[in-house]
């Protein structure tokens, strides 16, 4: 007895070729970008890395540029990811309050951004090919709600001042961006991962509200 044939079989196959195509060439290019840079990395090395045509590279994506802001948005949503998941576990721990997190969670940020794909990619070439923009929507999608979030708590909380949350949320974002740049840019990044960790920190004791009765720091 011939089985059933399962209705949308051959689309299914179809959709999972596509999809398979597109990570191809995502992954080859992450690849290429990271190792050579936006300049150096032509679309014919793309292709061959993937092992795909050249019209596959179009199908997916309108130029080289457009499959380079695909490869900064999945490096930028997969270290979002692991550093909310890394605070999360933290704050699972009860050892910290929201404030306290929010300080350690910037540093946890600074480290990243010495990863070299993380830093290549979306620190150092994703301004310089999509524009200082790019980045900024970056912050603005993966950090502004979550760090408006933590500072209204903080207040809540009495451990730092009741500010506008608004404007001090597009600040601080902006406050750690400009250090994620310094880093990428430096020529010791380990020295100005330490650098940008101490101003960054100290500019943040500056919010922090004194115990009641005026004994303890920060």
């Amino acid at each position: 007895m011939t089985p059933p044939r399962l209705p949308g079989g051959r689309g299914n196959r179809r959709a999972e070729h596509v999809t398979d195509t597109r990570r191809a060439l995502v992954d080859a290019a992450r690849t290429q970008f990271a190792d050579r840079g936006y300049a150096a990395t032509g679309t014919e090395d793309i292709v061959a890395a993937a092992r795909v045509t050249r019209g596959a590279l179009y199908h997916h994506f309108r130029d080289k540029a457009d499959l380079f802001r695909a490869v900064m948005a999945e490096c930028a949503q997969e270290m979002a990811e692991r550093l909310v998941e890394q605070e999360t576990r933290r704050a699972r721990d009860g050892q910290e309050d929201a404030w306290q997190l929010l300080r350690t969670g910037f540093q946890s940020f600074l480290d990243a951004c010495t990863d070299p794909d993380f830093q290549r990619i979306v620190l150092v070439e994703g301004p310089a090919v999509l524009g200082h923009n790019a980045w900024d929507a970056l912050v603005e999608q993966h950090g502004y709600l979550l760090l408006a979030e933590v500072l209204t708590e903080a207040i809540g909380d009495g451990r730092i001042d009741a500010l506008p949350v608004a404007p001090l949320t597009r600040m601080l974002a902006a406050l750690i961006s400009e250090a994620s740049l310094y880093i990428a840019r430096a020529d010791d990044h380990e020295a100005a991962r330490r650098e940008a960790g101490l101003v960054l920190d100290r500019l943040l004791v500056g919010l922090t509200r004194p115990p009641a009765d005026g004994a303890g720091g920060a």
